[in-house]
């Protein structure tokens, strides 16, 4: 019952109209699971009923050039070339596809970080299990003052036995943009090479995968591109793209075709299912892009002063000092609610009973974090283009007196 005279999107921005969100919810939480706007999902209705109008003529007739053209688009926003790109259906099942794809051996490791998302660190442990590796886990603290300490904090982490770092381009449960072009480069000179889980960071920031050098790059095309539920992308550098399979073999397995590589034959078809999320990438991108006169460029400037505003609110709010500095911020920010460093464990963070309060009683969907067992939790806010710096002004004085009290 929202019976506190907050209702919850009425300071939303003109541009909430092109969603389908709920009108009594302040969505603060674009990142989780992103939001699609309503003319994309139109496009996907659209390929939809021309697939079912002719499911032969579609999926095997037509399905292969249309995701040619698809890769071709998406590979120029995200700067790769179009071949060494796939479409997966999450930024989880990149990161397993790499992962899998290994040849590990025992005493081998695998490089991470603490704040390295639950369900990847869960697929390292899989993999490193299966063949007696061991995962190796960087404690990155949370507040911190520099980027500088992680790059040196997980370089000198590196040993004769590291055979592949995985690390967070965006954290997700704080936000934080980690130094992943530094990274890259420190740890490739010392024989380590990174696959970068970008699940936030296509859309969020700007993004070159060729100048950042990664071995492998995976990112969700549903959250900060807006597509539709079930696109994503993997990038798999050309000299190791023979190495790496998809999670199902399929035809292209043992197709007898020279005009695409194994990797795009592999890749390209792994079984009947419905290819229209990543088909209206796209039409996600075009339609993202055309919302400010700036573009793409002004939509990212414009969501991440936002983002740092809204951080601002909220930390002088609850009494903190922001917990990084601000060019580690893109979209995304975290803030502590109770003194102290937050420190990550291996196990999945659980909801703070704020949570249901801030959604049920005051109309914010916003992510509360409890660290068991000590008393921190973590409020994380993110900032799309609907969004408005007065939603958050709100949440800002509704967690004042709800932290008072």
């Amino acid at each position: 019952m929202r019976g506190h005279g907050l209702p919850g999107r009425s300071g939303a921005s003109e541009h909430v109209k092109h969603w389908k969100l709920d009108p009594d919810i302040a969505f603060l939480n674009h990142g989780s699971f992103g939001a699609c706007p309503a003319p994309v999902l139109e496009e996907q209705t659209r390929l939809r009923d021309r697939l079912e109008r002719g499911p032969v003529q579609f999926l095997h007739r037509e399905l292969e050039q249309l995701a040619d053209a698809a890769r071709e688009e998406t590979a120029a926003f995200v700067g790769a070339g179009a071949d060494d790109l796939a479409f997966v259906p999450n930024a989880t099942t990149g990161v397993n596809t790499v992962l899998r794809s290994l040849a590990l051996r025992q005493g081998d490791e695998l490089l991470t970080t603490s704040h390295e998302y639950n369900a990847c660190r869960n697929a390292m442990e899989f993999v490193a299990s299966r063949s007696g590796a061991t995962v190796v886990a960087v404690d990155v603290p949370f507040p911190l003052s520099s980027a500088d300490e992680i790059v040196d904090r997980v370089v000198s982490r590196v040993s004769a036995r590291t055979r592949l770092a995985v690390i967070d381009h965006i954290t997700s449960l704080t936000g934080m943009v980690m130094p992943i072009s530094r990274l890259i480069a420190e740890l490739l000179e010392e024989g380590v090479d990174t696959l970068v889980d970008g699940a936030h960071g296509p859309g969020m920031v700007p993004l070159d995968i060729r100048s950042i050098g990664p071995a492998y790059y995976t990112g969700n095309c549903h959250k900060w591109l807006c597509s539709p539920k079930g696109a994503a992308i993997l990038y798999v550098r050309p000299d190791l793209q023979k190495e790496v399979h998809p999670l199902t073999i399929s035809h292209g397995a043992n197709s007898t075709r020279t005009d695409k590589s194994r990797f795009r034959l592999e890749f390209d078809w792994t079984g009947t299912h419905d290819p229209t999320p990543y088909l209206c990438v796209p039409a996600a991108v075009r339609f993202m892009g055309s919302l400010l006169p700036g573009g793409w460029p002004e939509l990212l400037n414009s969501n991440r002063n936002l983002a740092l505003e809204a951080r601002r609110m909220l930390c002088d709010a609850v009494g903190v000092e922001p917990p990084c500095p601000d060019e580690m911020i893109g979209t995304l920010a975290s803030v502590p609610l109770a003194p102290g460093v937050f420190r990550f464990e291996t196990t999945a963070l659980a909801f703070d009973p704020l949570d249901e309060v801030l959604r049920e009683e005051y109309g914010f969907e916003v992510p509360v974090l409890a660290h068991p067992p000590g008393p921190s939790s973590i409020i994380r806010i993110a900032a799309q283009i609907y969004n408005t710096a007065e939603q958050y002004r709100r949440l800002a004085e509704v967690l004042s007196e709800l932290l008072r009290a």
